[in-house]
């Protein structure tokens, strides 16, 4: 059973990786990256990132780009898929908040 690309909650790792990858970028550079987006609250381990990559190269949302001939470093990018769904999730994320926002300021009154 396939899960719709409207119906995905993403994890903080994967939403902050996908959003990176709108350029090109390696492994090291993404966690920099993320760690800068995230003003440091957000570090990934390696084997965290890599697993994630893989994952994420498996279900067509990213894409490793071809490298240069001697070269270990590997570059990503997101893919048209990739970026639906990192898209629905922010509408999702919008929704959270404006539902939380709704419930706490009339809780309030």
């Amino acid at each position: 059973m396939t899960q719709s690309l409207e119906n995905i909650a993403l994890t903080e790792a994967v939403y902050y990786i996908l959003l990176t990858l709108h350029q090109p970028l390696h492994g090291y550079g993404i966690m920099q990256e993320i760690e800068q987006l995230s003003e440091g609250r957000v570090r990934l381990a390696a084997g965290t990132l890599y697993g994630a990559l893989s994952t994420l190269v498996e279900k067509g949302w990213i894409k490793a780009l071809p490298g240069q001939k001697h070269s270990r470093k590997k570059e990503y990018m997101i893919t048209p898929v990739g970026r639906r769904v990192v898209a629905n999730e922010l509408e999702r994320l919008r929704e959270l908040v404006a539902n939380g926002e709704s419930i706490i300021e009339e809780a309030a009154r």
